[in-house]
């Protein structure tokens, strides 16, 4: 049994496929990038895997269950850019609020919750700006903050939608070593991704995904330059770009 099972999955806008007849099997405890050009659907499929979207055709399953019956083992990252930062709260009851979902929206939240957001907060290096308002916070300070929400939900599938986006090396850095932490702990963690040199690296599995999945699985089965080509319609010199990542690392003298 996997964690997330995507069957026949179609999503159309105006009778135009956005997604089109999507399988992916993802197994539990990996790291997966989904990968593709701008307009692929990559955002899409994952709003249609939590119920975001309404599809077409298809079905979901989180551990051979329909989603909404698992919707409280799912958390979700989404892109920054879709946030509304301008909300006056801070960041401590932004995090606080990925507990609603077990508190419900009318309990209001004890000293046991906020302590369970601050420890999230902790996780992410962010546990002395629980005071701040999110508005006051640099982009990779907010992604910090969102990250910290989905952590205290503690699980067993995330989705991350762009997590790395405008943020710096550092908090690039931390954030790929949260994401293998949670790895680690055996959960399951599916990210939208744009960086093609940072895959091999970063992740185990990808999706490879142009309105149709090109590919998933194993990234040294299924991240290759024949699959990439498919991919991005032939317009990416993909072992070029790996080369150029490899002359970079290399210190001069070795070169």
């Amino acid at each position: 049994m996997n964690a997330v099972d995507v069957r026949d999955l179609t999503v159309a806008y105006h009778e135009k496929p956005v997604l089109w007849d999507i399988d992916l099997e993802v197994p539990h405890g990996v790291l997966m990038a989904v990968v593709g050009p701008n307009g692929a659907g990559k955002t899409t499929l994952i709003k249609a895997i939590l119920g975001l979207i309404k599809p077409a055709a298809g079905e979901v399953l989180v551990d051979g269950e329909p989603y909404h019956r698992q919707r409280d083992r799912v958390a979700y990252v989404p892109q920054r850019g879709s946030v509304d930062w301008d909300f006056p709260t801070n960041v401590l009851d932004v995090v606080t609020m990925g507990l609603y979902g077990r508190l419900g929206w009318i309990r209001r939240p004890k000293q046991e919750h906020r302590a369970l957001a601050l420890e999230a907060l902790r996780k992410v290096d962010m546990e002395s700006f629980a005071k701040r308002q999110i508005s006051q916070l640099s982009g990779g300070q907010q992604q910090r903050v969102f990250l910290a929400r989905a952590l205290v939900q503690d699980a067993d599938v995330y989705f991350m939608d762009e997590p790395f986006q405008g943020v710096d090396a550092v908090t690039e850095r931390s954030i790929i070593e949260l994401l293998r932490a949670l790895r680690s702990a055996g959960k399951t963690v599916v990210v939208v991704h744009h960086d093609l040199q940072t895959v091999p690296e970063y992740f185990d599995q990808v999706l490879l995904l142009n309105v149709r999945r090109i590919a998933s699985g194993p990234v040294d089965e299924v991240f290759t330059e024949e699959n990439l080509r498919t991919t991005y319609g032939g317009r990416i010199g993909f072992m070029s770009l790996v080369r150029e990542r490899s002359r970079a690392a290399t210190p001069e003298a070795e070169r």
